[in-house]
C-alpha cells in the first residue's frame, strides 16, 4: 500500500481558508490493466490554480469522494511533473521510470502520488532517455513541471493565428519580462521573427534590456515610449529596415498599455489578449477598427487545446525538443522541497506558495 497525500477543498474560498491535506491509500498490488501509479516530482502554483480554488475560474475540477474524502472534494493544481512507478498489464504507452504530465487540466497535481489510467497522462522523456537519444540535455524538474502553460502559450500565440514571415515580420508584446514574454522572445528568435517588447520603466532598465536582448529580443521599449506619438517614427524605421510588418500583438496588461500596443499594428493586424495584469479593460479606438481593420481576440490555451490532441502533442514535442537541444531557457521557479512527515502538512506548503507568488513562480518539489 502507498500512503498518498493530496491538497483538496470541499468549498470555494481563499486558499488560506479552504485548503486541507487529505491522506489516502493506493493499493499498488491491485491496479487495473490500464492503470498507472505515478509519484509527483514537482507542481507549481499558477494564477489559474488560485482562481479555481476561489471559484472564479471558468474551468474547475469536479468535487467527488473518489479519494475517500468524507464530503465531495476537489484536488488542486493543473500543472505538474510525475514519474511512473507502476504500470498495469495492458499499459503500452508507459514503463516504470518514464516521466509524464497530465493530458488534461483539472487532474489535481498538488499531491504526492496518484492512481490514473494511462490516457490521463502524456509521456515526456526523462533525462537518461534524452541522453541515450544523443540529446545535449535532458529536462529539469522545473522545465517538465511548468511546460504545459507558459512556453506552449507563447508558441501557439506566435504560430497558430498569423503567418509571420521569418526575417521580415514583427510582433509586439507588453509584459515583455513576464514568463510568457520571455518565452515569446526566445521562440520568435528561433523562428526568425522580429520582436518589440514593452516593459515598465524602472531604475535598472538597462540591465533588463540587456537580459531580454540576450534572450533574443530585437527591440525593448518602455511603457512611456509605447504611449508616445513622438517615438512612433523610430518604430516605423525599425520595421522598414526589415521590409516586413507588425502583424501580431500579444497583450497581457490591458488598459492604455494595450491601446499603445494595438496602435503599432499594421493594417489587418491581430491583437491577442491572454491576461489583464492592470485589471483595466482593453481599449481600442474606433479608428483602428474602421481604417486599419484591426482584430482583437482572446487567447485561452485550455479552450484551444481541449479538443485538439494533435496540436497539443505537436506543440509539446517542439518545446521538449528545444529544451533538449538547449535552445530554450526556462523561466526559473522558486523551489520549495516537501518534507514528508515534517512539521508542516502538504497543504501548508501550497498556502505559503500562494502568499509568496508575488515574488515569482512557486514550485513545490518532492
Amino acid at each position: 500500500m502507498i500512503t498518498a497525500q493530496a491538497v483538496v477543498y470541499s468549498e470555494h474560498g481563499e486558499p488560506k481558508d479552504v485548503l486541507r491535506t487529505h491522506t489516502y491509500e493506493i493499493d499498488d498490488d491491485k491496479i487495473a490493466a490500464n492503470q498507472i501509479i505515478v509519484k509527483t516530482l514537482g507542481s507549481p502554483v499558477n494564477p489559474s490554480d488560485i482562481n479555481q480554488i476561489q471559484g472564479v475560474y471558468p474551468s474547475k475540477p469536479d468535487k467527488t469522494t473518489e479519494l475517500g474524502t468524507s464530503e465531495p472534494s476537489a484536488p488542486c493544481g493543473n500543472e505538474g511533473l510525475f514519474e511512473i512507478i507502476k504500470v498495469g498489464s495492458n499499459v503500452s504507452n508507459f514503463k516504470v521510470g518514464d516521466w509524464a504530465v497530465p493530458s488534461n487540466v483539472n487532474f489535481g497535481t498538488w499531491r504526492t502520488h496518484a492512481l490514473a489510467t494511462e490516457d490521463q497522462f502524456t509521456r515526456l522523456p526523462n533525462p537518461e532517455q534524452s541522453k541515450a537519444a544523443g540529446k545535449p540535455s535532458g529536462l529539469t524538474i522545473n522545465q517538465g513541471a511548468t511546460i504545459l502553460v507558459n512556453p506552449m502559450t507563447a508558441y501557439l500565440m506566435l504560430t497558430h493565428y498569423v503567418q509571420l514571415i521569418p526575417g521580415k515580420d514583427w510582433f509586439i508584446q507588453n509584459g515583455g519580462n513576464s514568463a510568457v514574454g520571455k518565452y515569446a522572445i526566445q521562440i520568435s528568435k528561433l523562428l526568425g521573427f522580429n520582436s518589440i517588447s514593452v516593459v515598465r520603466d524602472r531604475p535598472n532598465l538597462n540591465e533588463l534590456e540587456s537580459e531580454l536582448k540576450g534572450l533574443g529580443a530585437t527591440q525593448v521599449i518602455t511603457e512611456e515610449q509605447n504611449g508616445s506619438r513622438e517615438f512612433g517614427p523610430t518604430i516605423k524605421n525599425w520595421v522598414k529596415e526589415t521590409g516586413g510588418e507588425i502583424k501580431l500583438a500579444l497583450n497581457c496588461v490591458g488598459g492604455k498599455n494595450s491601446t499603445g500596443v494595438a496602435r503599432k499594428l499594421a493594417n489587418n493586424g491581430l491583437m491577442l489578449t491572454y491576461g489583464g495584469m492592470s485589471f483595466q479593460p482593453v481599449i481600442l479606438p474606433t479608428s483602428l477598427h474602421i481604417f486599419k481593420n484591426i482584430t482583437s481576440a482572446g487567447f485561452w490555451i485550455t479552450a484551444l487545446l481541449k479538443n485538439d490532441e494533435e496540436l497539443k502533442n505537436k506543440t509539446l514535442s517542439k518545446i521538449v525538443e528545444w529544451y533538449e537541444n538547449e535552445q530554450l531557457v526556462d523561466a526559473k521557479s522558486l523551489e520549495t522541497p516537501f518534507v514528508a512527515g515534517g512539521a508542516k502538512q502538504l497543504h501548508e506548503y501550497y498556502q505559503e506558495a500562494v502568499v509568496n507568488s508575488a515574488k515569482g513562480k512557486q514550485l513545490i518539489t518532492y
